[in-house]
């Protein structure tokens, strides 16, 4: 959470403190239930984001978690997504096949609204998780109120999903969105809920944060829907920032979770990756 700070204070102007809901942590199945297609975005070598499948082979998460600083692409054979991760175990663990991320973006630190907005990145996994196992969010465009709810992983609470059921909205700039949730390193990619409606949609993603001059924490995302088409277009015609090669075919059942000091089993949809660990920068865990 570096130089954001002026940057976010500006934009959140003068907000009231707000009556937001603690932490709740998704540690169990039960717990987890509507939230499945969230789970951890992991790099070998590095650390870890937060990321949400949009399709039955697409995952959302920040751009700057594919991105090295120097401009270069994380590759993409070494990123899996663990949907619903907790504890060792996933719904479902998939290599990732293909990387796309807007080609205007760069991986600054600290980083422009120019950039913030667009910090998006779609995973294409190597195969598809069935929807009979979890069912996709969707994406759509940020309403009127300021009520809002996050759902990521972070450092500290690394091992299972933390649910802020209620923040807020407290600034907008173009389509750059600042909001007063509970979030931290690991938490880059983490979905921003509109709980509206019969089922919760994405209407953004956290990019980055800071803390304000009472030490609150305020974190900045941006608008999906426009960008998110653009980038499903780009795979559609074979564009991507990183292409994997070699990996393992698909197979569904139990296996060693391969997660240091992280005894057990998980419920696995591809190959085994290797130890889980996302590069990148601001909300990306080290």
């Amino acid at each position: 959470m570096r130089g954001y700070v002026v940057a976010l204070l500006l934009l959140a102007g003068a907000a009231a403190a707000q009556d937001n809901a603690g932490l709740t942590e998704l540690d169990s199945r039960d717990d987890l239930r509507g939230f499945e297609p969230v789970g951890r975005v992991d790099v070998e070598g590095g650390g870890f984001c937060t990321g949400t499948l949009i399709a039955a082979d697409l995952v959302l998460t920040a751009a700057h978690c594919v991105l090295n600083r120097d401009g270069t692409p994380v590759d993409a054979a070494a990123i899996t997504f663990r949907a619903g991760f907790s504890h060792g175990a996933s719904l479902a663990e998939v290599p990732v096949a293909r990387t796309i991320a807007d080609p205007a973006y760069r991986n600054l630190d600290p980083a422009p609204f120019e950039m913030v907005e667009r910090d998006v990145a779609l995973l294409q996994l190597a195969d598809p998780i069935p929807s009979s196992i979890i069912s996709p969010f969707t994406v759509a465009r940020p309403g009127d109120g300021d009520e809002v709810g996050v759902v990521s992983y972070a450092e500290g609470r690394e091992d299972a999903l933390s649910w802020q059921r209620l923040c807020k909205v407290v600034g907008r700039e173009g389509k750059v969105i600042a909001f007063d949730c509970d979030v931290s390193y690991g938490s880059s990619g983490a979905p921003v809920f509109d709980r509206k409606g019969y089922r919760a949609k994405i209407v953004s993603i956290i990019s980055a944060g800071g803390e304000d001059e009472d030490g609150k924490t305020i974190s900045l995302g941006m608008e999906l829907p426009e960008l998110v088409d653009r980038l499903k277009a780009a795979l559609r015609k074979g564009q991507a920032l990183s292409v994997a090669a070699g990996k393992p075919g698909a197979s569904v059942g139990l296996a060693p979770s391969g997660m240091p000091g992280k005894p057990g089993k998980r419920l696995v949809m591809q190959g085994e990756s290797g130890a889980a660990t996302s590069g990148g920068a601001r909300f990306v865990a080290p």
